[in-house]
């Protein structure tokens, strides 16, 4: 069956593998996607969604490298929201309502349409290696597949074990088996191996529901969508719905506390800190009556729903009884009780930020297996294990996204520098750079490097360089353009800005910030240059944050500059830091642990000060 030797076999079919998959292939890597089941290719394990804050960035980049992520989201939208509008563009992010099961068709159907794709449904119980390099995978029929390159992306499946109350059986998900032998041939390996935990909620029936008694959470009046290619926009959308618990639900949940895996000892392990369990918010956030609920539907025809907000591992009596004292929820009829699951992870400081291993050649790891939580975040570690496993192969130079130039680029140097011993989440605080990376210029910063090596289409690039030149252009109309006092101060009055005595360029004017686009298309020469051009949305929003937001941008691009001259400065790849003993003890057992490429990524070591950067720095000559 397996004669040939595959230059990429990816284990796992979640957001991780599909888009590894996608990306070895595209780039020309023979490629393996071997999953447990192929029916739940790209299956959205917990919330019904794309996106959000920070994660919706990751979904921009993703798409504007040439991954398969926005478009698949676009396609299966059934609501789209701008979150964070009323801040500035560094914090929007789009989110978008998925209908869970044309999500993972799409996948599927997406990868099957992609040349150099394989498939195979079985469990991968181990590695083949020559020495210390991975050589192909085992089957749990005994079967050995030859690849040159293997991509691990197994999800909370890795000795998997489900929580309901007192109940606990095995499983990567509900209904699914646990994945065994990986985490005990990687742990003999030399892998150092942890436990991690996630949850998720019920899913009722929404024919149960009284939605007249929630508050409603329309989408967007007007819908934007993920891809920067054509892809469909909504021209109607699904509601969703807000509800809330209170004390008597509280109470009620109380009494399943005795029974409940987080607290009796069972569940050892760590969940994430920003997506904690409804039991968890009750005991941490003692002094709150009631937390919010937001009520999904699951697809445009189907009425399953996801009550997000109440993940739990409480007994499936007292979730269902407490449920049912929540307004709107008194007849709720349940699909299937909330449950948390226990899993392996491998704290992701053994990995080199390729995510390629430092202790297995031409072997990576993607997704939850290395500590992280959420969709978005391990689609886009998959994209880029898939990229640098066909690259080293092809014996190329590495593809590693810098922190100023991706929100990619934060969360892989935060895992591989930092390490994660929580469900590490994305959010745009931990970006010091956000106001260049944000969602709007994805593909301007991205799709050139893409394109570079061999993954973004032609198509893509030649998207991005007219959206480019058709912004700046306006941009350059804005400042060649005057406008006279009698023109312009009905408008300044209505935002009361200070008038204007005499004539000024359109520029300046614009730059005041209760000016918007919309206040400069209510002048003719503005207008009539928009209609002569055809521009759309995307350049003229471009536009705008690169006139009103050019001295903050100016400003990160130089702060980023000066970070650069670090991460020119390279480390040797043998350093024996213990014979410099200026360095604190932390400091040198932290650095011979990590084992940092450059000065500016042992910066952001935790635990090493600015003192020892100057001691590394005087050691090499700077």
């Amino acid at each position: 069956m397996f004669g040939e030797v595959y230059d990429v076999i990816v284990v796992g079919g979640g957001h991780a593998g599909a888009e590894a998959a996608a990306a070895a292939a595209n780039m020309g890597s023979k490629t393996l996607l071997a999953t447990m089941n192929l029916q739940t290719i790209g299956q959205m394990s917990c919330n019904p969604a794309m996106g959000g804050i920070a994660k919706g960035q990751i979904v921009r980049e993703i798409d504007a490298l040439g991954g398969y992520s926005g478009i698949i989201s676009d396609k299966s939208a059934i609501q789209f929201k701008m979150l964070n509008k009323s801040k500035g563009p560094a914090m929007w992010s789009p989110r978008v309502q998925s209908d869970r099961m044309r999500f993972a068709e799409e996948w599927r159907l997406a990868l099957e349409r992609t040349p150099n794709v394989d498939f195979y449904q079985e469990m991968i119980q181990g590695l083949l290696l020559e020495g210390n390099k991975v050589v192909g995978v085992k089957t749990s029929l005994g079967i050995d597949i030859r690849g040159r390159a293997v991509v691990l992306t197994n999800g909370t499946f890795l000795n998997g074990l489900i929580h309901i109350g007192d109940k606990q059986f095995g499983g990567g998900r509900a209904g699914e088996k646990a994945a065994t032998g990986i985490t005990e041939q990687l742990t003999k390996l030399g892998f150092e191996s942890g436990r991690m935990k996630t949850g998720t909620p019920p899913r009722v029936d929404g024919r149960s529901l009284d939605y007249s008694r929630m508050i409603v959470q329309p989408g967007d009046a007007i819908p934007e969508k993920f891809s920067y290619l054509d892809t469909p926009v909504l021209t109607e959308q699904r509601d969703c719905y807000m509800s809330h618990t209170s004390t008597l639900v509280h109470d009620l949940l109380k009494e399943g506390f005795d029974r409940s895996p987080m607290f009796n000892g069972r569940i050892k392990s760590i969940g994430p800190r920003y997506c904690p369990s409804i039991e968890d918010k009750i005991n941490r956030f003692a002094d709150k009556d009631s937390h919010q609920l937001f009520v999904e539907p699951e697809g445009w025809d189907t009425v399953e729903v996801y009550v997000n907000g109440f993940s739990t591992s409480l007994p499936e009596e007292v979730q269902f009884k407490a449920l049912r004292s929540v307004v709107g929820f008194e007849k709720v009829k349940f699909f299937r009780p909330g449950y948390a699951i226990e899993y392996d992870y491998f704290p992701p400081t053994q990995l080199k930020h390729t995510l390629e291993t430092k202790l297995v050649e031409n072997l990576y790891f993607a997704g939850q297996i290395n500590g992280t939580t959420g969709y978005e975040e391990a689609a886009s570690q998959g994209l880029m294990a898939g990229i640098n496993a066909h690259l080293k192969l092809n014996e190329k130079e590495p593809f590693i996204l810098k922190r100023d130039e991706a929100y990619i680029g934060v969360l892989i140097d935060d895992l591989i520098t930092k390490g994660t011993e929580e469900p590490y989440r994305m959010f745009t605080s931990r970006a010091e750079y956000r106001t260049l990376l944000r969602q709007d210029n994805a593909d301007l910063r991205l799709t050139p490097m893409s394109y570079a090596i061999g993954l973004a289409s032609e198509t893509r690039l030649r998207r991005m360089e007219e959206k480019e030149r058709r912004s700046a252009a306006l941009v350059s109309f804005f400042k060649k353009t005057s406008v006279i006092p009698e023109d312009i101060n009905p408008i300044l009055d209505q935002v009361n800005s200070a008038l204007v005595k005499q004539s000024d360029k359109m520029f300046k004017v614009f730059s005041r910030p209760n000016v918007t686009m919309g206040h400069m298309m209510e002048l003719k020469a503005v207008s009539d240059y928009v209609a002569e051009n055809d521009l759309g949305r995307e350049e003229m929003e471009q536009a705008e944050i690169q006139i009103k937001y050019a001295g903050y941008i100016e400003k990160e691009k130089n702060n980023a500059d000066k970070l650069h001259r670090l991460e020119n400065v390279k480390i040797p790849d043998n350093f024996d830091y213990k014979k410099l003993k200026s360095l604190s003890f932390e400091a040198r057992e932290k650095l011979e642990a990590i084992r940092p490429v450059t000065i500016s990524q042992a910066s952001r070591i935790s635990g090493v000060s600015p003192s020892d950067i100057s001691v590394l720095l005087v050691y090499m000559g700077r």
